[in-house]
């Protein structure tokens, strides 16, 4: 019976989940009559995040240029590290390192908020006021992240290719004007409509479904929390916790979706 605990324990919290994300899409209709708390969580979830996610990309991009550099150097094909940033970014390092951010700051902010308000009884209170608590609380939260994150993703892989070209430039003895050129080409499709790879629509598909998935999780962490303080804080470690495992579990499989033969 304690083997099969933690599976059924597991099974039960992905079934809360499911639910809750149902309840969010039967409410989708509600959206515009709740901006004003969509645009507060937004201000919440992105805007006070920008600074940390501007700073991890810069670096993530500069390590980026400079290892797959050092290795280029050794075989002269410098000229390739544009394209390497670039698609390295664009496909993987931005959804995932904005993801992992939002994770840490949005997704556990939700857990706890919504943990504090569940062991004080003020979403029993809500329930007895026939409040409907998805629209009110869950609705504008989700909304909030899936938009928050691709606009955070393109400032992170801009940044990203910036910082790996300043590393280029100036260690790896690249011109700004070969690293720009290889960067531009290589995030252009000339033969689509909308003149965009699939590394970066994919990329931004990738970082709303990781929106989703985090809001999702803190949500509904919030939502079970018992227990006064200690069970919000469990509720705040298991968001955090369970959201990078899915973000790293579903980007392997949209990446073997997108890209398989």
């Amino acid at each position: 019976m304690s083997l099969l605990s933690p599976i059924t324990n597991l099974a039960a919290s992905i079934g809360f989940q499911v639910e809750l994300l149902g309840s969010v899409l039967v409410r989708v209709g509600s959206i515009p009559r709740r901006w004003t708390l969509i645009s507060e969580q937004i201000f919440q979830s992105a805007i006070q995040t920008v600074h940390v996610v501007l700073l991890v990309g810069l670096f993530i991009g500069m390590i980026v240029s400079l290892q797959t550099g050092i290795e280029l150097a050794r075989i002269g094909q410098q000229d390739q590290i544009g394209t390497i940033v670039a698609v390295s970014m664009a496909r993987e390092m931005g959804p995932f390192i904005t993801a992992t951010i939002l994770a840490a700051t949005a997704g556990s902010s939700m857990a706890a908020e919504l943990g504090t308000m569940s062991v004080s009884d003020e979403l029993s209170a809500l329930e007895v006021l026939s409040i409907d608590r998805v629209k009110l609380l869950i609705l504008p939260r989700i909304v909030a992240l899936a938009i928050a994150a691709p606009l955070l993703t393109i400032l992170c892989d801009t940044i990203g290719i910036l910082g790996g070209g300043f590393v280029a430039n100036s260690q790896l003895n690249v011109s700004w004007q070969l690293y720009a050129d290889s960067a531009i080409e290589a995030l252009t499709d000339h033969a689509s409509l909308i003149a965009l790879p699939k590394d970066v629509y994919g990329g931004l598909a990738k970082s709303v479904v990781f929106g989703l998935l985090v809001s999702i999780i803190g949500c509904s962490a919030g939502l079970k929390a018992r227990g006064g303080a200690l069970g919000v804080g469990k509720a705040t470690r298991q968001a955090v916790r369970d959201a990078i495992i899915a973000i790293i579990v579903s980007n392997y499989f949209m990446t073997w979706m997108m890209y398989q033969a």
